[in-house]
């Protein structure tokens, strides 16, 4: 694992989601890239058993993610809303279900990216669909540049890279980077962004978002 930028790739005009990975896809394709499997990434969202006593519906005084990625089979990701994510093994889904007196799941609130790996020389491209339970919500796109482990050094060469399928879609550079000046770049980093971008579809209206069919 390298460098990685996470980010959400707008519905084209006139098409669906499906409509819109299958062009995606088939870009990656024109430029030389291959398909290498499939991945996903889940999130799970908790918030703390004396707040959800209150009924203070959509304000928990504290809410924990717990994530995992097809990447780390092996390892189960606990984030919370200060950026702190702790890493553990995958017995952390059975140590949560024990404290269900402290943390309690939030029904219907899973969130799950599952899509094609593409693989174009030294980087390594996550194309999902972004489901909440059964609906489709939208398109997250990964780019990993595994060369480099300094967000700093490769940026340019990941942005140039991603403009060539993106286009004007090509995001920014990912708030998580600037919290790592010349630090050397780590999975939790990559699942930071996978969170923020779960939390930003969530809050977004099926409507605005289009081709959910």
């Amino acid at each position: 694992m390298g460098v990685t930028c996470v980010s959400q790739m707008p519905v084209m005009e006139g098409k669906n989601i499906q409509q819109t990975v299958d062009i995606l896809g088939k870009k990656l394709e024109q430029l030389g890239a291959v398909k290498q499997g499939t991945f996903s990434v889940d999130c799970e969202t908790y918030h703390t058993a004396t707040a959800a006593g209150m009924g203070n519906q959509g304000q928990p005084s504290k809410l924990m993610y717990v994530m995992h990625n097809s990447e780390y089979p092996l390892s189960c990701f606990a984030l919370f809303e200060n950026g702190l994510c702790l890493v553990s093994d995958v017995n952390f889904d059975v140590l949560m279900i024990k404290l269900k007196g402290f943390f309690q799941n939030a029904k219907g609130n899973k969130m799950e990216t599952r899509g094609t790996r593409y693989q174009y020389c030294d980087f390594l491209v996550k194309v999902g669909t972004v489901t909440m339970g059964p609906s489709a919500r939208g398109i997250s796109v990964e780019v990993d540049y595994s060369p480099c482990v300094v967000a700093n050094d490769c940026w340019n060469l990941m942005m140039e890279f991603m403009q060539s399928f993106m286009g004007n879609h090509t995001p920014g550079i990912p708030s998580v980077f600037s919290n790592k000046h010349d630090g050397v770049y780590t999975q939790s980093d990559t699942m930071v962004q996978y969170m923020e971008l779960f939390t930003k579809i969530r809050k977004q209206q099926p409507a605005s978002i289009g081709g959910l069919r």
